[in-house]
């Protein structure tokens, strides 16, 4: 693999017009299949086969398309960019004044009447029919409903509506607008991701000491990050595709793209340094530095790709999306970069401070390498300590999917949702809708709807209940089901409300057989509790898949039995410890106004699946740069302690590096103030933190240390059938004919120098 990888890069240094060319013919294909798509993404979540799923396709079937949106979410529903679309209008009565008394409802009829008339605008809801007058009279609704999506209702439409809102809030009336095109579009870049990217060049700057070099893995980076999410959204015309999924592929790509792109000039600026010539360089760059993001690039692949086993479909997109954009980050790296070494010849080549520089960083990495190695055991307890008690929050992790009240402060849904709980009660943004079918006896439906209700209002936390006022969804004569909305006393996302949807349905085989029909719960906040409950149910399979895998690719990587099991349990502390500062944060709302978190809520319900499955990949990705110079040391008759320093001396820098430049990437993404894409990007950003600084670089080389030559250890018959991946580039390096580099000098180490050859030094 070496070799071939070794041909790849003097090809391409070599033909580096042609290799330019192709790349940038991707991008403008990928580019135009883009815009040819229409650009449609989702914001809904929905996994098939749940209670609540199966219900809702009953409920269009049997009562029809409008009585199906009965239980959605009543401040800011997820709509579709091509389905017909609606907004809420919410007001809110004068301090001391009531919409009860007075003219006050009168008056808001008034200011929306012009709204009917607009252009696409189907419907306007009857707010006094509707019943859409909070029981205290502070706050009332009007519900308009659009013929066209929410992006494409006309601007003069939405400046009546402005218009309307506007002449109430001037007579002291409280407006909000939300849902349809009042909600605000995900911004997949802004500044703070603008200034992640100035981060991480300064990152690249400081770690090469030279301009040119710090900005050659921008460039390729974004080049790859603009075909992989030009080519996801390529597929929103033909398939549904998140916001969520599109901006989880610009993150890893990003962040994937910058750190292999310096992984492989950071090894071909020390070749150069050396003083190969630059062609022969880059070929031998990736064919050593480029076998290890080659695998490494693998296990970030197969951990996203493995989100598939889950059975839950947007998940799995999620992950084959990003998986996609790292396959294209790899091949960037190690086509293109080669290409561009060719363009920039002989100016990567480290001079004068440049190279003063990597040697004092290069003494300051000895230093720590000799610490943790002559302290391995006081090393361990303490890093082990520090990251089980950030831990500790995770014990009362609460998974959930976000409403409208995470919403960032200010913004139209979040106003309507506060003021809609404040008059009607928390649980009115989330009702429960119980579908009763009385298809085999359709006599017994009205007295089966009365049972219900009955039934259902005596439950605990139940603020109201009664049967649905909508067209074909009452008990009328001849109607064969019904439903019946239940109104909590808790919020959607509360405890309360998820332990009524379990009463409801535990109660649901006594009254099943007491009034012959079937039952079915459904609703927005029925659904949310059924997806969250559908991926803690899935969770420890996929971290067993994950811990296995694992398991495997570093037994391969590396033949040792003992050093895949301590990457392994590394990685669950990191895990264990990210999932507890993420806890803290989002759900305590601990530092909440540094990290721009507007309210502390439950964390989204598929991020511990996607964190394990995008921390795995990325922690192995440390795990093979740091450790494969390690055992090159102990191949090449080192003993055990000058091994690892060796290793470690060699890799901490660019490991360092580009951990720092993750970190910058996904915190970028923090401050964006959603509630989906904050969370992810806070976790995923402390993850890298803590496996980065804390168990590679720390608890990692202080376990070689302990364990000594029996890291190495392997079976026999195991070594033997085992393939040799050979991710150091070994084959490359015994048909090399340049000199062996100067080893640095490493503190303590008797034998420094005696055991080392030029070139397996896949992070340098």
């Amino acid at each position: 693999m070496a070799r071939v990888l070794d041909r790849l890069g003097r090809g391409s240094y070599r033909h580096r017009w042609i290799v330019l060319g192709v790349w940038l013919l991707v991008l403008a294909a990928a580019a135009f299949g883009a815009v040819s798509s229409g650009l449609n993404l989702s914001n809904s979540f929905s996994i098939p086969g749940t209670e609540s799923d199966r219900a809702q396709a009953l409920v269009a079937e049997r009562l029809g398309d409008q009585a199906a949106g009965v239980g959605s979410s009543s401040s800011s529903q997820a709509q579709e960019a091509d389905e017909p679309s609606s907004a809420r209008v919410v007001v809110a009565a004068p301090e001391g004044e009531s919409f009860l008394e007075g003219t006050g409802i009168q008056d808001v009829l008034t200011a929306i009447g012009p709204v009917a008339q607009a252009q696409d605008v189907a419907a306007v809801s009857d707010p006094v029919a509707g019943q859409a007058v909070a029981p205290d009279g502070s706050v009332m609704y009007v519900d308009v409903q659009f013929s066209v999506g929410m992006e494409d209702v006309p601007a003069a439409t939405t400046d009546v509506l402005e218009d309307a809102a506007a002449a109430l809030e001037a007579d002291g009336y409280e407006v909000a607008l939300s849902g349809g095109p009042f909600t605000a579009p995900l911004e997949l870049a802004g500044p703070t991701e603008a200034i992640g990217l100035v981060v991480a060049l300064v990152v690249l700057v400081v770690t090469f000491g030279s301009l040119l070099a710090a900005g050659m893995p921008i460039l390729t980076a974004l080049l790859g990050v603009g075909i992989g999410v030009a080519g996801v959204l390529s597929l929103s015309g033909i398939t549904e595709v998140s916001s969520s999924t599109l901006t989880l592929a610009l993150m890893l790509g990003l962040a994937v793209g910058i750190d292999y792109a310096l992984f492989l000039l950071s090894r071909h600026r020390q070749q150069l340094a050396d003083g190969m010539d630059p062609e022969t360089s880059a070929g031998h760059a990736v064919g050593t530095a480029g076998s290890a993001v080659g695998f490494a690039g693998t296990t970030v692949v197969i951990a996203l790709a493995a989100l598939t086993v889950t059975g839950i479909p947007f998940l799995a997109a999620m992950g084959l999306a990003a998986a996609a954009t790292v396959v294209i980050a790899v091949a960037v790296a190690l086509t293109l970069l080669p290409a561009i070494m060719g363009f920039a010849g002989e100016r990567l080549r480290p001079r004068g401070r440049a190279m003063r520089q990597a040697e004092h960083s290069r003494e300051a990495r000895n230093r720590w390498g000799a610490f943790v190695t002559t302290h391995p055991i006081i090393t361990l307890v303490v890093a082990a300590a520090v990251l089980l008690t950030i831990a500790i929050p995770a014990l009362s992790l609460r998974l959930g999917l976000p409403d409208a009240g995470r919403e960032p402060e200010g913004s139209g849904d979040r106003r309507a949702f506060e003021m809609l709980a404040e008059g009607f009660g928390p649980g009115f943004n989330g009702p429960l809708v119980v579908l009763v079918d009385a298809a085999e006896d359709p006599t017994a439906l009205a007295d089966a709807v009365g049972a219900v209700v009955a039934t259902v209002s005596e439950l605990p936390d139940v603020a109201y209940a009664a049967p649905v006022a909508a067209p074909g969804a009452t008990a009328a004569e001849g109607a064969d089901a019904a439903l019946v909305v239940v109104i909590p006393t808790g919020a959607p996302n509360s405890q309360e409300t998820a332990d009524l949807v379990h009463a409801i349905r535990d109660a649901r085989p006594d009254l099943e057989s007491a009034t012959g029909t079937d039952l079915w719960v459904t609703g927005a906040a029925a659904a949310n509790i059924d997806i969250t409950e559908k991926l803690a149910d899935a969770f420890p399979l996929f971290l067993l898949i994950v811990v296995g895998l694992a398991i495997v690719l570093l037994l391969v990587a590396f033949r040792s039995l003992l050093v895949p099991v301590t990457a392994v349990l590394g990685f669950l502390l990191t895990i264990a410890a990210a999932f507890g500062a993420t806890t803290a944060v989002f759900q305590w709302g601990w530092l909440s106004g540094i990290f721009n978190v507007d309210s502390a809520g439950p964390l989204l319900s598929f991020l511990p699946i996607l964190l394990v499955g995008v921390l795995f990949g990325l922690a192995m990705d440390y795990q093979v740069f740091l450790v494969s110079r390690m055992r090159e040391e102990h191949v090449h008759g080192a003993d055990p302690v000058t091994s690892v320093r060796i290793g470690f001396a060699h890799g901490a820098r660019v490991v360092l590096a580009a951990a720092l430049i993750m970190i910058s990437v996904f915190s970028s993404f923090v401050f964006s103030g959603s509630a989906q894409i904050s969370p992810i990007a806070f976790a995923l950003a402390i993850g890298i933190l803590f496996d980065a600084l804390v168990v590679r670089m720390t608890m990692i080389p202080a376990a070689m240390t302990l364990l000594g030559r029996s890291a190495w250890w392997i079976p026999l018959w195991l070594d033997r059938i085992i393939p040799n991946v050979d991710i150091e580039g070994a084959a490359l390096e015994r048909g090399a004919h340049t000199a062996a580099a100067p080893v640095d000098e490493v503190p303590g180490d008797a034998h420094h120098g005696a055991h080392t050859a030029h070139g397996v030094h896949a992070a340098e």
